[in-house]
């Protein structure tokens, strides 16, 4: 079975924190799709912001999404990135598509400071979570319902996984890899990508 992963795109939001997964993710299902020619792509990644109209992110760059939230196909993982989030924790509309779509979803995951959005949706309520390291502070303030625990490079509780800042995100989608997949397929493709995984949480 394919598995879908959407990923959320916003104004301002932090290149690597979704072009890093995303990159992740597609090189994983080439390389499976390598050794496994007759078998299904594991993984189905797209974008998706508010509309589908160009995004633009941290440091000027403008993305194509590629579906808005009227039109993107069923989500199996929802990954929210990190950035500059104030905007859109001000949007009651995004934080509803988030919390339904992470109520219908396999699991939801966050990279540094998509962590308020998912806190903002209600989603940290009695779990533990992680952020970008100069954001524990503000989220542990904002959100005191959320244990927030800073070092870990992320935190799985299940259906709820959140990373550190930026990079941290790239270590996260490889241990999704080895969840959703197999630990082989994410040590082939941190070896693909010619990446030193880190793979303690700690």
């Amino acid at each position: 079975m394919t598995i879908a992963i959407a990923i959320y795109l916003f104004p301002n939001a932090e290149i690597l924190d979704f072009a890093g997964p995303y990159e992740f993710f597609t090189t994983a299902s080439r390389v499976f799709q390598r050794n496994n020619p007759a078998q299904p792509l594991p993984f189905s990644v797209f974008t998706v912001a508010q509309a589908r109209a160009p995004v633009q992110a941290r440091a000027g760059l403008v993305v194509h999404p590629d579906y808005g939230f009227a039109s993107h196909p069923p989500v199996d993982v929802l990954l929210i990135a990190g950035g500059v989030v104030d905007a859109e924790l001000a949007k009651p509309e995004v934080v509803r598509w988030i919390a339904a779509q992470s109520q219908q979803s396999e699991l939801t995951a966050s990279v540094c400071t998509g962590a308020f959005l998912l806190a903002e949706a209600g989603l940290l309520q009695g779990v533990s979570a992680t952020t970008h390291w100069e954001d524990i502070a503000a989220l542990r303030e904002c959100y005191p319902a959320v244990t927030v625990v800073a070092g870990p490079r992320w935190v799985d509780e299940g259906k709820i996984v959140t990373s550190a800042g930026i990079s941290a995100g790239i270590d996260m989608s490889l241990h999704l890899v080895e969840r959703l997949v197999s630990r082989e397929l994410a040590l082939l493709t941190a070896k693909q990508m010619d990446v030193v995984w880190n793979e303690s949480v700690g």
